[in-house]
């Protein structure tokens, strides 16, 4: 039975491009693949023939004897390696065609979306990160923030295409458009992104002087930006389109600033409440009284400090904490008593200890429970 013609096998004419070649094989692959046509008995011989059409026709040299010997050219393990003709095809060409037509079989479920033949889509800008660190009062109040942030920006000279003068890219000759390139392994098909046009699937010839081809160019810029109240340490504020440009003309990344509140020298945080550590002396904390302590707003608020209060005694201040970062309430603030002990004492202050000492043997309530447990403990041990 005579053999059909290469180029009515693949449904285009014999003057028809590279591009028009494979335009016309992916169809009659997608269209005769045996996994479509469960129900026609000759659908996988006919998919080999296409398949065998093709590894002619898309290679320059088979293509040309074909031209000008047809069939004949192929016979005998002439010039194509016994392949074409032969009506079998080994794993190795096998799986080349089939890697040719994969993408347009299950590119939709490998989120190509059946575009763009297999192309790079313009590559989105990476998103950038600012490290901003700012007090705690600061946090409380919000404040709004000038930064500098170093980028890539868009150019302006081609406006984000990479060529000069309104000139338009064109197609990757390495690639043919498609981004990408196949190299043969044995039995493996292995894709690569095209090295020539870094997976753009276009090469621009004449690239724009002053980004070079890139589409962007390095440069700093000046953004505001609104730091609400109630942020602290790990907070992460997204700008949306702030980042880096993408590469010729694509889309913009992201700016993500992180929050860093610096330790204040008065207040410790945890979440929205506030600490403060307040020393008192021996004599205020035994007859109590009253003591001024400050604010996180700048304020003044006086508490009562409780005759007889120890060290660690906490007084909490309602509302005077730091404010929620979505809204609502305020935290509290904590005062936390520290008893100093007096340094440096004259004679005379020594001796009035002392004698104050012998008079107090009774005014320690957690100093006689602990020595008092103590001695019942060496007891029990003699025993």
């Amino acid at each position: 039975m005579a053999k059909r013609d290469y180029y009515e096998t693949l449904g285009v004419s014999k003057g028809a491009s590279a591009d028009e070649i494979k335009k016309g094989y992916r169809a009659k692959a997608k269209e005769l693949h045996p996994d479509r046509n469960a129900d026609n008995p000759n659908a996988e011989a006919q998919f080999k023939e296409v398949n065998e059409a093709y590894e002619v026709l898309k290679d320059a040299n088979k293509k040309a004897a074909y031209d000008r010997y047809g069939h004949a050219a192929f016979e005998n393990g002439t010039g194509g390696g016994g392949h074409p003709g032969g009506g079998f095809r080994g794993q190795g060409d096998f799986a080349s065609a089939f890697s040719d037509v994969f993408d347009d079989l299950f590119g939709d479920f490998m989120g190509r979306g059946g575009q763009g033949g297999g192309r790079t889509r313009a590559a989105r800008g990476n998103d950038l990160r600012y490290n901003l660190r700012i007090s705690l009062e600061e946090a409380y109040n919000g404040l709004q923030k000038t930064i500098n942030v170093p980028s890539a920006v868009g150019c302006t000279s081609c406006k984000g295409t990479g060529a000069e003068g309104g000139s338009e890219p064109v197609t990757c000759p390495t690639c043919s458009g498609m981004g990408k390139v196949r190299a043969q392994q044995g039995f493996f098909t292995v894709e690569r992104t095209c090295p020539t046009c870094n997976g753009m699937g276009q090469t621009i010839k004449n690239p724009c002087k002053t980004c070079h081809g890139a589409g962007r160019v390095e440069k700093e810029r000046s953004l505001s930006v609104n730091i609400p109240a109630g942020v602290e340490t790990g907070t992460r504020i997204r700008l949306a389109g702030e980042g880096e440009a993408g590469m010729r003309g694509g889309p913009t990344g992201d700016l993500y600033i992180f929050i860093e509140v610096t330790e204040h020298r008065l207040f410790q945080r945890d979440g929205t409440n506030l600490y403060c550590r307040v020393p008192v002396s021996m004599v205020d904390a035994s007859l109590g009284g009253d003591i001024e302590v400050p604010t996180i707003d700048g304020g003044r608020s006086r508490v009562k400090i409780p005759e007889g209060s120890q060290s660690g005694r906490q007084m909490r201040l309602r509302g005077k904490g730091m404010p929620a970062l979505r809204g609502g309430n305020h935290g509290d603030m904590f005062i936390e008593l520290s008893v100093e002990t007096p340094v440096k004492l004259t004679s005379k202050q020594k001796e009035l200890l002392r004698e104050f000492d012998k008079l107090s043997a009774e005014n320690n309530p957690q100093s006689s429970s602990f020595f008092s447990a103590v001695k019942g403990f060496w007891d029990s041990m003699k025993g």
